[in-house]
């Protein structure tokens, strides 16, 4: 399991560059669906036929793309100028390597003595070792995208370090799923989201597609039990899966939530409540594109998100996907 992951995690996929990470998925979940189709905008949709004639459609989500940066300017002496793509935090980020799509080697580093507060995307250069922008630009060109280099760590016990667990985690458990769903009445879409950190743009056109009677998210979420957290107190590493009831761009169907607390209840799952006040999901696209679903979110707890150095819990991650299992068979 965790090498499997680990060969997730290390696949570059910043928004709108997912191609790799995207063949890699379709590749270990082949054998366990009976339809995959890639559309325009990068979304992969897999699907696995249910039994009964009056199937719902069941939609998991989990999107594929991290946070990185994108090449807007080469100065004459060589250093790269470059723009945020999705939710940076430049304190966190501040002279880690990069790695950009053609694996060329850089660092992040912030001007001079910059004050913490003033960590903005125009203080921020790549250095790539070059004294002139000729030899940068044999090395990159304008456009191209970068992401600091990333791998998986062990720490105590179940617990693991690295990045992006924003959201290949997601995409493991509902890679999982696929693995471990047997005959199910309704018709299970495992969709591998393009774009959401830009703006859950992939997750819209898939939603459109699908149409799904029932939509399900997975992604992390900010766990509350680390020093000074200033919100999402009620999650907490070790506690199970998060069932989510709010964010800033969704309220999640009542039904679908109660329907997951109780179904989490009678499997002895271990799980949690999440009621985040900020932040957006997959969720808020399939609960309104068309005619709308009852939409939902299991989240992962996740400790210092969007950083290099995440940590999740591997017991959180598996009752995220017994109970993503037991969700495909909801008829609501």
């Amino acid at each position: 399991m965790i090498n499997e992951l680990k060969k997730l995690m290390k696949i570059q996929g910043v928004s709108s560059r997912e191609d790799k990470v995207a063949a890699f998925i379709e590749e270990t979940v082949r054998p366990y669906v009976d339809e995959i189709e890639k559309d325009p905008l990068g979304n992969l949709i897999c699907l696995k036929r249910g039994t009964s004639k009056k199937a719902k459609k069941v939609m998991l989500c989990a999107h594929m793309d991290e946070i990185g940066f994108m090449v807007n300017y080469i100065q004459d002496n060589g250093i790269v100028r470059i723009t945020r793509v999705g939710g940076i935090n430049y304190y966190a980020y501040a002279h880690n390597r990069v790695e950009f799509e053609n694996g060329a080697v850089g660092i992040l580093v912030p001007e001079g003595k910059t004050e913490i507060k003033d960590l903005t995307p125009e203080k921020y250069y790549v250095d790539l070792g070059v004294k002139t922008k000729a030899e940068a630009e044999r090395k990159v060109k304008l456009g191209e995208m970068c992401a600091v280099k990333t791998d998986l760590y062990k720490l105590y016990g179940t617990k693991y370090t690295g990045r992006p667990f924003d959201d290949r985690i997601g995409c493991y458990v509902v890679m999982e799923i696929a693995k471990k769903l047997g005959k199910c009445d309704n018709d299970v879409y495992f969709v591998f989201s393009a774009q959401e950190e830009v703006g859950c743009r992939g997750s819209h056109a898939a939603s459109y597609n699908v149409q799904p009677d029932i939509g399900i998210a997975f992604d992390v979420t900010p766990s509350g039990d680390v020093i000074n957290a200033s919100t999402n107190f009620s999650v907490k590493l070790g506690d199970g899966a998060a069932i989510k009831i709010k964010d800033s761009s969704v309220m999640c169907d009542r039904a679908l939530v109660a329907a997951m607390f109780d179904t989490a209840k009678k499997n002895g799952i271990k799980h949690q409540t999440e009621v985040l006040t900020y932040g957006g999901t997959d969720t808020s696209s399939m609960q309104t594109v068309a005619g709308g679903s009852r939409a939902g979110c299991i989240s992962i707890p996740t400790r210092y998100c969007h950083t290099q150095n995440e940590v999740i819990d591997m017991r959180d991650v598996e009752a995220c996907i017994e109970l993503g299992v037991l969700c495909c068979s909801f008829d609501l």
